[in-house]
């Protein structure tokens, strides 16, 4: 076997050895997911909390925002309400704060990895966290902060808006072209579509805006809201599938009948997509004919296990829930709008890590020999592939799922029971005691992250 062979085996089992012993972290959220799938949100935040203290944090100092978020949105569904509000004011925060980080921070992303600068938080997450706040807010009994968190997103100049200008220079012929590429490349034609973002409109975000302006008096502006709750579903066709929920009509305040009031109900199931690294063996002709991988961060699906939701009101008829908003088709249409950036970068973050490699290589051999050239060959070879992480950072606990749904009601107090299902079996229940108000708005949350 030639030495250039040996030096190619040698490097190819290097690399097969790092992508299959380096593991992520995930391992480390086993006792906190696993609280968050038993309904006990107290003990999820407590292992946070435990995590923190320990010497290497669960959390560090550049996953501030990922620390806020987690912990803000488990705090919600614990009923927390103000705790959650500053963690979720605290992530908002910072994410605004991302966009004025240092250019060093950039450099060090094609040198070593993305992990090396501060989460700067994802697209969708910016958006959730208002809705989440407006929905702490209206816990709270503070209608108008709640409007505030809410008009964050759905003015001309909120996020909504700003997300769809981002994004619709997209080439759409960036994905077709991009997957051709690393087909070529690599063999693997199964990485998401890269496209423009097809999403400038939550149907959530604008039917908490009707339910909160009716509440407030504010009738026009929800009819308003209203109309942009259709306009959702029919311009962004990849997320809204289904039809819009009955409920959406049947909540608004001139269908409520004289002297009756209506309990509207909110219900989060399963958990969104999260991101694991997925390795990419590819061909590098130059300085030495090698192969490298690439490390890329891959959305997966995530088990859910609630099919139906059904509610029962004592003394009235049960109804199930619908679908208003599938949280996870949002999260994966925004995050094609940039995975083509990803790739590219990463792509070329890898052809400079050897490039460099078999320079220094070279010019080591000239002055000592080809024995040391071949070592810091090797050496680079090996820096590049351990240092090639993707950077699989996100949220861990936004809902898969939002439904709703409602029933007009004599005022007065009421005995809740909400089934969740699969298939024909409840898998959980939730009691509440609900006081039902005329005049007023009358919104019952739920949270099954199975």
């Amino acid at each position: 076997m030639t030495i250039k062979k040996s030096i190619l085996f040698l490097i190819v089992f290097i690399l097969a050895f790092i992508a299959v012993t380096c593991a992520t972290r995930s391992h480390e959220f086993v006792e906190i997911d696993s609280a968050v799938q038993q309904e006990n949100f107290t003990m999820a935040i407590e292992g946070i909390r435990r995590g923190q203290e320990r010497r290497r944090s669960l959390y560090n100092e550049r996953d501030a925002i990922l620390l806020f978020l987690d912990k803000g949105l488990l705090e919600h569904y614990a009923g927390n309400w103000e705790t959650s509000f500053a963690d979720l004011q605290n992530a908002e925060r910072l994410i605004e704060e991302a966009f004025t980080r240092s250019l060093t921070q950039g450099f060090l992303t094609y040198i070593i990895n993305d992990n090396t600068r501060e989460y700067p938080g994802e697209d969708f997450e910016d958006i959730y966290i208002n809705i989440f706040n407006a929905l702490n807010f209206y816990q709270m009994g503070n209608m108008e902060s709640a409007l505030v968190e809410i008009r964050k997103l759905t003015i001309s100049s909120g996020k909504l808006n700003m997300l769809a200008r981002r994004h619709e220079f997209v080439d759409p012929n960036t994905g077709a072209n991009l997957n051709e590429m690393v087909s070529r490349e690599t063999g693997v034609s199964q990485l998401p579509d890269t496209i423009a973002v097809n999403f400038s409109n939550s149907a959530l975000a604008r039917y908490l805006s009707v339910l909160f302006y009716q509440a407030t008096g504010d009738i026009d502006s929800a009819r308003i809201e209203y109309e942009q709750i259709h306009r959702a579903f029919s311009a962004n066709r990849d997320i809204y599938r289904h039809q819009i929920p009955s409920a959406v009509e049947a909540s608004r305040t001139q269908n409520i009948p004289r002297g009756m009031a209506r309990l509207n109900v909110l219900a989060f199931s399963g958990l969104s997509p999260v991101k694991e690294e997925q390795m990419l063996i590819h061909y590098i002709p130059f300085p030495i004919s090698t192969m490298a991988s690439l490390s890329l961060p891959i959305l997966v699906n995530r088990p859910n296990q609630v099919t139906r939701i059904e509610v029962i009101v004592e003394g009235a008829d049960s109804f199930n829930l619908e679908l208003l908003e599938d949280m996870g088709a949002v999260i994966e249409e925004t995050y094609k709008a940039r995975f083509a950036s990803i790739f590219i970068k990463t792509y070329i973050r890898s052809i400079l890590k050897h490039v460099t490699a078999g320079v220094a290589a070279r010019q080591v051999e000239r002055r000592h020999g080809t024995f040391a050239g071949i070592l810091t060959l090797v050496g680079g070879f090996i820096f590049a592939q351990a240092t090639e992480r993707a950077d699989i950072r996100m949220s861990r606990f936004l809902p898969n799922h939002a439904h709703i749904g409602g029933i007009n009601l004599d005022p007065g107090t009421y005995s809740v029971i909400i089934n969740y299902y699969n298939g024909n079996s409840v898998i959980a229940n939730e009691h509440k005691e609900v006081t039902v108000n005329s005049g007023r708005l009358n919104l019952l949350q739920s949270v099954n992250l199975r």
